[in-house]
């Protein structure tokens, strides 16, 4: 699911500090912001939507399509399945550090109800020129312009800043999508490529891995199949053998997940790989013009 300017949007944790902030920059960049969650203030007004004290209760006068989560840690579980049992089609967890027999749970919920989950520790969702999920600076037109590039990315400082090489090298977004850097993400690379592939405002995508893991292995599985042409930068290159570096998820153990095994199954599969992300418009450009031949 990609957010679009009608999906209805529900905040949970709404009157926090970054809740507050957040929702004031989705409602001012066009978000259909519905509702908040607090159970101490349930029926009150917050920055002119009403508060209730859970998302079941807000379905019932105030149905969402898309909740978003600025909800600590221990509070996580609770809200990420309140969310999916009052009928969330798309639930965006910012949240990081929730422990993993929870995170095992809120997918348990997920599958029940129909929920696709992005994140946990996910930067959110930007749809250029539409609406915004999350905590990405979607206002600025320094870094986000209209276009029909697609990127993809587990970190949300790293798709910042390829957007915004994108951007000055004239090549306007289609959509962000954070996936998120957990170990235990609802959906993955390779599902954000299925999703940007059948996104018909997408011509091309710009995919953005880092060391750990198997994300981008899995991707390049799909990637092969695509007729979008998908250029990508792994971050970590020069990360020194055997230490833990970024995300939960980007760990490389046993001579998996690292950069080689990554760079080399997306060359394989037809995916030009940039050395750095000041690169990737060179590599795009006569792909993004072949496409449109």
């Amino acid at each position: 699911m990609i957010p679009r300017r009608n999906d209805r949007i529900l905040i949970q944790g709404i009157t926090g500090k970054q809740g507050t902030f957040w929702t004031k920059a989705m409602q001012d960049y066009g978000s259909k912001v519905i509702g908040g969650v607090n159970p101490s203030k349930a029926g009150s007004e917050h920055l002119g939507v009403p508060v209730f004290a859970s998302a079941r209760d807000a379905a019932k006068t105030a149905p969402f399509d898309v909740s978003c989560m600025f909800i600590p840690p221990m509070l996580a579980k609770a809200a990420a399945i309140d969310a999916c049992e009052a009928g969330a089609r798309l639930l965006v967890c910012l949240t990081e550090h929730i422990p993993s027999h929870d995170v095992m749970e809120i997918h348990v919920a997920a599958r029940a109800n129909g929920t696709r989950i992005v994140g946990p520790n996910t930067a959110g969702l930007v749809t250029i020129g539409e609406c915004f999920v999350g905590i990405m600076p979607a206002f600025n037109d320094r870094v986000f312009s209209n276009g029909r590039v697609g990127v993809i990315s587990r970190s949300g400082s790293l798709g910042t800043l390829v957007s915004l090489v994108l951007t000055q090298a004239g090549m306007g977004q289609s959509v962000f999508y954070g996936v998120g850097g957990d170990p235990m993400i609802g959906t993955n690379s390779a599902d954000a490529l299925r999703i940007l592939d059948a996104d018909p405002g997408t011509d091309a995508v710009v995919l953005c891995g880092e060391i750990g893991g198997s994300a981008e292995e899995e991707a390049a599985d799909y990637a092969r199949t695509m007729k979008k042409p998908v250029v990508a930068f792994i971050a970590g290159r020069q990360s020194p053998p055997g230490k833990k570096m970024g995300h939960a998820g980007a760990i490389v153990s046993g001579g998996k997940g690292d950069y080689a095994s990554k760079r080399a199954a997306l060359e394989k599969a037809g995916v030009a790989v940039a050395d750095t992300p000041s690169a990737l418009p060179r590599l795009l450009a006569p792909r993004l013009a072949s496409s449109a031949a």
